[in-house]
């Protein structure tokens, strides 16, 4: 009787919380952020694809605007970068995936922390990109919840808590919890979901509405695992079965490819559940109306597979590489069910949340984005002469390489040399011509030097970014972060750098002063008899190594403060071995 009579009070004191924060909050929504990662724009039911089964997705499309012509970045962290900054990525830092290219800029103004101005309460769950030290990580830049694998992917080198499980890393794993370990258990997919639930449902509780969640899933991306219930629902489909193979607008699909798009589109649909959940949430708190939830996806698929016509795939310039679908459901404003063919961009985002939940967005900054407000509202406006850059080549940029500008119903393509004529550029009228397959530079001379213009201009702008020109540096020995993991996702050397032993690696940081232990982990044991060395600025330290392990510890490193690079490597007949990572702790702080 007692637990009857609770339950029944309990819900009562719910809803009233829920009515009260209801009428304080009713002029600043809450807004749900959803990204998934890799998922291309012709991986849902609502853009043509029959296999797929995105019930929830495809639903969400008819109570949505849905902005058909909506684009990114081709890879991972640039995208994530516009998308919280509403700036093109290179301004704050980030000019790579890894590389050490993968840190955002301290300075930059985030999208949380321009809520927090409005008093929202702020969570990511999922997928961050943009740093995984201080102070450079989700709770430093904005986020009072933060539930996150680190780098760019689970299982992948930079994540240290998963990338030992292999095949089963999605599942039931160390994750980073407010920038400290925590094991969950579980699928990743459907962690992320039920602590974002969470964190909806404790801000209501607590009144303290109004919530930024950002779901930012890390699925479809590689490496492909998902639980084997979704996986056997599409295990013998032939992915190329139903589509238009004519024109060459249907990929050529290898067998590594087709059985890559089964995982995918399991792995899709475990999300489109996934999504279910949050759906019926709100509906059940009563806050549905009075909610913006957004979806888009980071850049195009990884695999060739239905791509509705388009030329291209991740980390390309094409459109296969950079358009996703974006759907926005504000029923307290919006009736849904409505398209906008115009343009829109990632760094759109920001501006528009700015404008609909009331607050300024940051007036020191450079926003390269627009408020999508006005095409919503269904007014009339001309972005035609809006240049989109789009651009991806490893480390930096390489002048013409694979970047691409985008103005009304032309886009220029360049694969060429640094040096290269307008005449070397590919140019495509995408509104005659969807899938970029038809070159037409030389009929039109003049437009194509238009638009090569418009790249060297926003090119010779954005490569002088002082974020670019020097790198951000990760603190170690802060009492924010103490011990600091410096992993492979975020180190610097040699191009290319992932799991190689012998290569020449480096973390740019600032130390503050202290003494420290150093403790390095190997991917594979290193045999006794070598030397350990430790260079961070000015200072060399080196230790003989007396017996073979995966660890090294040097104790009593003494370092004041200085900003440099962290050079490490172990010596061994001709070899020098680069760690996997590098704890760093600050004893002094405990001291």
């Amino acid at each position: 009787m007692k637990t009857i009579l609770f339950t029944i009070v309990s819900g009562v004191f719910f809803s009233f919380l829920v009515g009260k924060v209801m009428a304080q909050g009713a002029e600043r929504p809450n807004v749900i952020l959803i990204m998934t990662d890799d998922q291309g724009f012709g991986d849902f039911g609502f853009t043509g694809n029959h296999l797929v089964h995105t019930p929830h997705l495809d639903q969400l499309k008819e109570e949505s605007t849905y902005f058909d012509q909506f684009y990114v970045s081709p890879v991972c962290a640039p995208t994530r970068a516009s998308l919280m900054t509403g700036r093109y990525s290179l301004r704050t830092g980030i000019r790579d995936t890894y590389n050490g290219g993968a840190i955002m800029a301290t300075e930059e103004i985030t999208l949380p922390e321009m809520l927090k101005q409005g008093g929202y309460q702020t969570g990511i769950f999922g997928k961050w990109h943009l740093g995984d030290n201080y102070p450079s990580r989700p709770v430093d830049q904005g986020f009072d919840e933060s539930v996150i694998h680190l780098s760019g992917g689970m299982g992948q080198v930079g994540d240290v808590t998963t990338y030992f499980k292999g095949d089963r890393s999605y599942f039931d794993p160390v994750l980073w919890h407010n920038g400290r370990k925590e094991a969950y258990q579980g699928y990743c997919s459907d962690i992320f979901a039920s602590e974002a639930i969470d964190f909806m449902e404790n801000s209501l509780k607590s009144g303290q509405e109004p919530f930024f969640c950002y779901l930012s899933f890390n699925a479809p991306h590689t490496p492909l695992q998902v639980p084997d219930k979704y996986y056997q629902k599409y295990k013998d489909i032939d992915p190329t079965a139903g589509f238009d193979s004519g024109k060459g607008e249907f990929p050529e699909m290898t067998e590594e490819d087709k059985e890559a798009a089964r995982k995918v589109y399991a792995m899709v649909e475990n999300i489109d559940d996934n999504l279910g959940k949050v759906f019926d949430k709100l509906r059940d708190w009563g806050i549905e109306e009075n909610t913006i939830v957004i979806f888009m996806t980071d850049n195009g698929p990884q695999h060739y597979r239905y791509l509705s016509g388009m030329r291209g795939k991740k980390a390309t310039v094409y459109r296969g590489g950079v358009r996703t679908p974006f759907l926005m459901r504000y029923p307290a404003k919006y009736s849904g069910n409505t398209t906008v063919s115009t343009s829109g961009v990632h760094m759109d985002v920001m501006p528009t949340l700015a404008e609909l939940c009331g607050v300024p967005l940051p007036a020191d900054k450079t926003i390269d984005g627009k408020s999508l407000v006005p095409l919503i509202n269904g007014d009339a406006v001309d972005w035609a002469d809006r240049p989109l850059f789009f651009y991806w080549t490893r480390r930096y940029p390489e002048l013409y390489q694979n970047m691409a500008v985008q103005q009304g119903e032309f886009k220029l393509v360049g694969h060429a040399d640094y040096d290269a004529s307008w005449k070397d550029f590919e140019l495509f009228e995408i509104g005659t011509d969807q899938g970029e397959f038809n070159n037409v530079t030389l009929e039109n001379p003049a437009k194509a030097k238009l638009l090569k213009g418009a790249m060297d201009s926003i090119y010779q702008e954005l490569i002088q970014s002082p974020h670019l020109l020097h790198q951000p540096p990760i603190v170690i020995g802060s009492a924010a972060e103490n011990p600091s993991i410096l992993n492979r996702n975020d180190a610097g050397g040699d191009r290319g750098i992932w799991s190689q032993e012998d290569i020449y690696g480096k973390w740019y940081v600032n130390a503050q002063p202290g003494t420290y232990t150093m403790k390095f982990r190997f991917l594979n044991p290193v045999p006794e008899g070598g030397q350990m060395t430790l260079e961070v600025g000015p200072r060399v330290f080196r230790m003989e190594n007396p017996s073979k392990g995966e660890w090294i510890v040097m104790d009593n490193v003494t370092l004041e403060e200085m900003e440099g690079d962290f050079i490490p490597f172990y010596s061994h007949n001709g070899k020098r071995i680069f760690p996997f990572w590098v704890e760093v702790e600050n004893n002094t702080l405990s001291e």
